[in-house]
C-alpha cells in the first residue's frame, strides 16, 4: 500500500471532532498481514483484517489497548508553516525498547486513543521505510522533519 490518512479521520478532522492538540494520538505496529484500506474506520472494526488483528506482539512490545507496544505522541504541536503554505502535526519521536529479535514491522498505524479498540479511530497508515526486521535491540520512529501530517 501506501502512505495515507484514513477517510473517518480526514472528515473528522474537518468537523473538529479529532484533534490532533488535544485528543489521546498513539502510534502502533503491524505485520505484513494487515493490507491497509483508507475505507477502515476503527483499530477493530469487527473484521479479520483490522490493524488489531495484525498488530505486533511479543517481548518488548505487547499489543492490545493499554498495551506497551502502542506509544502515545509526546510534545505535540500542530503548526502553520507560510514559508512551505502548510499546515502541520508534528510529535517526538517514538522508541519501542528490546523488541524481540526476527519481529517485522511492516508499517505503523496512528490513532485516536479511545476507551476501547472498537471507537478507536484510525488516522493514518504508513509504510514507506518498511519492513524493519527487528535485532531484540530498540526501534525508533523518527519522523520527517516536515512533520507527521502536512495540509498544503
Amino acid at each position: 500500500m501506501a502512505d495515507f490518512v484514513y477517510n473517518l479521520a480526514k472528515k473528522q478532522l474537518l468537523d473538529g471532532s479529532l484533534d490532533l492538540d488535544t485528543d489521546d494520538i498513539r502510534v502502533m505496529l503491524v505485520d505484513s498481514g494487515y493490507t491497509a484500506n483508507k475505507d477502515h474506520d476503527y483499530v477493530d472494526g469487527g473484521g479479520a483484517d483490522d490493524p488489531v488483528d495484525h498488530e505486533l506482539s511479543g517481548t518488548g512490545y505487547t499489543g492490545g489497548y493499554g498495551g506497551s507496544g502502542r506509544k502515545a505522541l509526546a510534545s505535540r504541536a500542530v503548526t502553520e508553516d507560510d514559508t512551505n503554505d502548510a499546515g502541520k502535526f508534528d510529535a517526538a519521536d517514538v522508541t519501542w525498547s528490546a523488541i524481540n529479535a526476527g519481529t517485522a514491522a511492516c508499517a505503523i498505524v496512528i490513532k485516536k486513543g479511545t476507551a476501547d479498540d472498537t471507537t478507536a479511530v484510525l488516522i493514518a497508515h504508513y509504510d514507506t521505510g518498511f519492513p524493519v526486521v527487528t535485532n531484540g535491540g530498540d526501534v525508533t520512529l523518527q519522523w520527517n522533519a516536515n512533520g507527521i501530517l502536512a495540509l498544503t
